[in-house]
Parts: structure tokens; C-alpha cells; sequence
């Protein structure tokens, strides 16, 4: 794709949205970056802000539609608008864990859903979804949000299927931890057990201790606009941890992989 290809990111509040939306625009792209309250955003250069809810069918519409009125087309969807949560899989409410699949997964479709029939009728476009090594590993006390993010996975796979006939292809991007405040400030879910209180707090200090020494967010920025403006690929992992763990998951025995996952978090 060409560098003035007009691009769509959701979730450009902070963290990797921004940093992505920000590289995009050096490289040349009109970008529009969708935001929850316009009036409480802070302007990025070069980014055109769009006030839009992804919980919401009717915003998520008028924004896209918006969009169209002011470009007339849409090359690039990035799916990077997301959120987590931290408390044991039978500490989660239906109610939490609906939530966060609201955000994480449906979210991803509304926006999906509203980009599509453009990108059909263009007969072109490319669909970046941020997912996480979570999307392929299990995470102990994020099981919601791993499932979330499995769920992302098993979509995109499944639409860039059906959508590659139209001149569209779908990928993946798969972050490990990251320097942002998405698993800093994670929230715990409502309903704690105290049985599970030891072992939660060992892994939300790993958690904040591994993040403490992520990477910042540019490297993962640097490869959505690959995944997005580069040669297709389905899976795109940071360097780094990310890659190193894609490849462990794919070659390394279960064992071993599953007692370096519990070491990561703490759990020995």
C-alpha cells in the first residue's frame, strides 16, 4: 500500500494506540484516531481525533461514516482499542467478563462490521487487529482477558477467509508486556475469594515488575504499521519476548513451556 493511505485506529487515548497513530502519520498517512471523549482528548500531530464508543453500535456507525465523508475511502483498519482485567477465572463475574468481550471482542466486530462494506466496495484494504501472546498462551489470574484474546485470534483468522476474495487480507499483532497503563492500572474483578488472595498478589506483582521493565510501545507501534502498510502476513510478534515466545509455544515441549509461563507470573 502506498504511504498516503487513509487509516483508521481505534483506542489512541495512549499506549500503543497513540505511538501507532503517531508513526503512521510520519510515514505519510492520513489517519483518523477514534477516541471516547473528544472533549477530554489530547491532540496527536498530524492525526485527525474521532469521538467514538465501541461498545456502541450507533457511534461506532457515525464515526466510520464520518470518516468516509471527509476521505471517501479507508485502507487501513487498526484494531487497537482494548481493555484487561486481573482476579481468578471463578472470581470473574458474567457481568465483568461480559464487559471486557464487549471492548476486546465486540468492539473489534462492530468496528469490523462498520469498515468492511467500504473496503469491499474499494476492492482493497487491510485489517490489523492487536492481540497479545495471551492470544496464544494461557495467563493465570487474566483468564477472561486471554480468552478475549484467543476469541480475537480465532476471528481474524476465520475473516481474512472470507474476505481475501475482495482484495482485503486480515492480521494479527502480538505484543508481550508492554510499557503502558493497560496492565499497570488493571482492575481487579469485584467479587474476590480469599482463597485465591496469595497467589493473585504474587502474580500482579510479577505482572508490574515484568511491565516495569517492558519496552516502551514504539516497537510495537513500528510493527502494526508493518503488518499494516507492508508485504501480508497473518502473525506479526514484536521482537523480543513476543517472538521468542511464539516460537517456544509452536516448537518447545508443553512441559517446559508451561513452567517458564508459571515462572513468568510468579508462580514457580
Amino acid at each position: 500500500m502506498s504511504n498516503t493511505s487513509v487509516v483508521i485506529i481505534t483506542g489512541v487515548s495512549s499506549g500503543i494506540g497513540r505511538m501507532a497513530a503517531e508513526q503512521f502519520a510520519k510515514r505519510g498517512c492520513r489517519v483518523f484516531g477514534s477516541v471516547r471523549n473528544l472533549a477530554q482528548a489530547q491532540p496527536i500531530t498530524g492525526v485527525e481525533l474521532v469521538e467514538m464508543d465501541i461498545r456502541d453500535d450507533a457511534s461506532v456507525r457515525q464515526a466510520i461514516q464520518s470518516i468516509i465523508n471527509e476521505a471517501q475511502r479507508i485502507d487501513v483498519l487498526v484494531n487497537s482499542a482494548g481493555g484487561t482485567l486481573l482476579g481468578a477465572t471463578e472470581e470473574t463475574s458474567i457481568t465483568e467478563a461480559q464487559a471486557l468481550f464487549d471492548t476486546n471482542l465486540w468492539g473489534m466486530l462492530r468496528v469490523t462490521q462498520a469498515v468492511l462494506p467500504h473496503m469491499r466496495k474499494q476492492g482493497a484494504g487491510r485489517i490489523v487487529n492487536v492481540s497479545s501472546v495471551l492470544g496464544f498462551l494461557p495467563a493465570p489470574y487474566m483468564g477472561l482477558y486471554s480468552a478475549s484474546k484467543h476469541a480475537v485470534e480465532g476471528m481474524s483468522e476465520t475473516l481474512d477467509h472470507e474476505v481475501r476474495r475482495f482484495g482485503i487480507r486480515v492480521a494479527l499483532v502480538e505484543p508481550s508486556f508492554t510499557k503502558t497503563n493497560l496492565d499497570v492500572n488493571a482492575p481487579l474483578a469485584a467479587s474476590l475469594i480469599a482463597a485465591y488472595d496469595s497467589e493473585r498478589n504474587v502474580v500482579s506483582q510479577a505482572i508490574q515488575l515484568n511491565v516495569k521493565k517492558a519496552p516502551a510501545p514504539d516497537g510495537v507501534a513500528a510493527t502494526i504499521v508493518e503488518a499494516a502498510l507492508g508485504t501480508w502476513k497473518m502473525r506479526h510478534t514484536p521482537k523480543g519476548e513476543a517472538s521468542l515466545l511464539r516460537k517456544l509455544r509452536r516448537f518447545m515441549p508443553a512441559g517446559p513451556v508451561d513452567s517458564g509461563l508459571r515462572k513468568t507470573f510468579g508462580l514457580g
